[in-house]
């Protein structure tokens, strides 16, 4: 992966914003696998809400936004609706989980 100063042309630079993106896409990915394992360790829907760690993970994340001199806004909206999905899904699990266990 290139720095930027190192890139000659528009096709460089693009090239190299794609490879991050396939970075960025795969770590979500990551995260995702880790957020459907973590359901295991929730028996109910305030467990997947979890508003305390919600809040947290967004005023850390605002923290490190500007760290790296990034807009904290833009970064907590990202992760609003990045964590706002993950929720759904692990409301979906919750509940195939719940039925599991009620047909066992």
């Amino acid at each position: 992966m290139k720095i930027p100063h190192d890139c000659n042309s528009i096709e460089d630079v693009r090239r190299e914003i794609d490879e991050i993106d396939n970075a960025i896409i795969g770590l979500i990915a990551k995260r995702s696998s880790f957020i459907q394992k973590i359901v295991k360790y929730k028996s109910n829907i305030d467990e997947v809400y979890a508003k305390k760690r919600y809040d947290i993970v967004i005023s850390q994340r605002r923290e490190i936004a500007a760290i790296h001199n990034l807009d904290p806004d833009v970064i907590e909206k990202i992760y609003r609706i990045m964590m706002d999905y993950f929720i759904k899904e692990q409301l979906v699990l919750l509940k195939q989980k719940q039925n599991h266990d009620v047909q066992k």
